[in-house]
């Protein structure tokens, strides 16, 4: 008899459980609708009032026998996992996100297929100075068959009274040795003003770390027919940085390149720390194609090389540094530009290491 009740007692906590099951289901689907609803209004997910407004219904109709300490820790850990699951649903809405769209994009600029799966480079000086600087590192860019070059017509800098850039003058600068020597310009953007006149002399659009969430100027990018590159804050969450590229994506423009270019963090061996993971994880997180700016994340010649093969090893669709006739009288970052012979030498030593991992450049 008493083995029977046993088994009836099992039965009915058997009933319960499934019970609990349904009703914890049904709770977040529920929650899920209203993770909707908050994300349309532009509501933080997670109200500290409506948990507190919760867990004191519970207390008032709690009877036992179990404690409402062990109850209020129940039901805490359900609401964790509800605010997970409407976190969960907003990145698979992301339109950058790899759950969105499983292949990889492709930007292709200047018949450089960027995110193919072969390296890509893009070199040039910190900023524009002349037509003869520009030139000269532009001379040696085209010798090695690439197709990229990087200068800064406008200066975003820490005191107002350091080179601040040609301005426009850098950008007609950029465009003609651009023409004469067959490369596409990349430049820096810092103001949706400046875009007008810097679509007639450049082919990508970059948004520096301290733009990234610049939202009008990331919109601006997201409405324009160019392809964006898009570099990470200084400190800035890789959730942060996804959704500053979203900011683009969603005005319609999806050629994007993101761009790891070091965090601050408390270390001074060098300029940043450049977060290598963050290349995985943006490549699993998100479907665009990811660089690694090894200039300003480590801001030393001699970390270049190995932070160059370090990304290339861990996945990185390209690599970004920067390159000058004479650092020595650069008028910007001078301590961590190389030379023409450094270039020469970092990208042979590049080739070698690339052939290892059976890339073909």
């Amino acid at each position: 008899m008493s083995n029977q009740k046993l088994e009836d007692l099992r039965l009915q906590v058997d009933d319960l459980n499934l019970e609990i099951l349904k009703l914890i289901n049904e709770r977040a689907e529920v929650v899920q609708e209203i993770g909707k609803i908050k994300e349309k209004q532009g509501v933080n997910r997670y109200d500290p009032l409506r948990e507190r407004h919760m867990l004191n219904l519970l207390k008032e109709n709690h009877e036992g026998p179990l404690p409402f300490k062990t109850v209020e820790h129940i039901f805490k850990e359900i609401f964790k996992t509800a605010l997970e699951l409407q976190e969960n649903d907003q990145r698979k809405a992301l339109l950058v996100s790899r759950k969105k769209k499983a292949e990889d994009t492709i930007v292709e600029i200047n018949g450089e297929q960027i995110g193919n799966g072969i390296p890509s480079f893009v070199f040039g000086p910190c900023a524009v100075e002349s037509y003869e600087q520009v030139a000269a590192v532009a001379d040696s860019i085209q010798a090695k068959g690439l197709k990229l070059i990087r200068g800064g017509a406008y200066k975003p800098r820490t005191s107002p009274y350091d080179f601040q850039g040609l301005g426009l003058e850098g950008l007609k600068i950029l465009k003609r040795v651009a023409k004469e020597y067959n490369l596409a310009v990349v430049t820096e953007i810092v103001t949706p003003s400046h875009l007008e006149e810097a679509l007639e002399n450049i082919d990508v659009v970059q948004i520096g770390a301290r733009n990234m969430q610049n939202f009008e100027l990331l919109k601006a990018a997201g409405a324009i027919k160019k392809p964006v590159l898009l570099k990470r804050g200084l400190a800035a969450t890789i959730d942060e940085f996804i959704h500053a590229a979203e900011y683009i994506i969603s005005q319609g423009n999806d050629q994007i390149i993101l761009c790891e270019r070091g965090i601050r963090t408390y270390e001074k061996a060098t300029r940043n720390t450049l977060d290598i993971s963050a290349v995985p994880i943006l490549k699993q997180e998100t479907h665009l194609p990811v660089f690694v700016d090894v200039t300003h994340s480590t801001g030393r010649r001699d970390l270049l090389l190995p932070t160059a093969k370090a990304a290339i090893a861990i996945g990185a669709d390209g690599v970004m540094a920067e390159v000058h006739p004479d650092p020595a009288v650069a008028l910007s970052d001078a301590q961590q530009q190389m030379d023409i012979g450094q270039f020469d030498a970092f990208y042979e030593s590049i080739q070698k290491f690339m052939k290892t991992y059976e890339f073909q450049a």
